[in-house]
């Protein structure tokens, strides 16, 4: 009993015991990337893995590529066999840290910010600063961000057969809700 009043006093005397790490493993990842709207080229990962240590701005995040639900089953094969080469590359990543973060950030309100680090999409990496909003809503943190990815940056073969369909710029939406660790 001693031993458990010395350990829970240690932790409400030093900031060690506060929680600074954030996560979740149920990350909103969708992207868009079809010309044509008449067969909508767009997926949706509710999967993504992602952990911020607010002590150091240092994020990071999984996305498990062959994770990616489409509407058509038909998409959904060709886009794990032929484009991402989901076998050889069943990742993309980031890591990097969020510029602007300070502890003013947990009023409640919408932050303006920027993750900057490494993207890597297709076993290519490039180094990438996105935009993104933050909120801490009382319980956990809330992120946001939009940016694109450019298929031909990251070696994303595109076959001849349907270049006209597919955008060279690949719209790229996350949501994610990180929780305490």
């Amino acid at each position: 009993m001693n031993k458990f009043l010395i350990v829970l006093i240690l932790c409400l005397s030093t900031p060690l015991c506060k929680a600074q790490k954030y996560y979740t493993r149920s990350g909103n990842t969708a992207f868009k990337g079809s010309k044509d709207a008449f067969e909508p080229v767009e997926a949706t990962n509710k999967s993504t893995t992602v952990i911020f240590n607010i002590e150091t701005n240092e994020v990071v995040a999984q996305v498990f590529m062959a994770a990616f639900e489409f509407k058509n089953a038909l998409m959904q094969e060709h886009f794990n066999e032929n484009y991402m080469e989901s076998t050889a590359y069943p990742n993309g990543t980031f890591e990097g840290t969020i510029e602007e973060w300070n502890d003013a950030l947990n009023d409640g309100q919408w932050h303006e910010v920027k993750a900057v680090g490494e993207l890597t999409v297709h076993g290519v990496s490039i180094q990438r600063s996105i935009p993104s909003k933050i909120q801490w809503d009382g319980d956990s943190w809330q992120i946001q961000s939009k940016f694109s990815i450019a298929t031909a940056a990251h070696d994303i073969p595109i076959p001849k057969m349907v270049r006209n369909k597919i955008a060279e710029e690949i719209a790229v939406e996350v949501n994610l809700s990180l929780s305490p660790r």
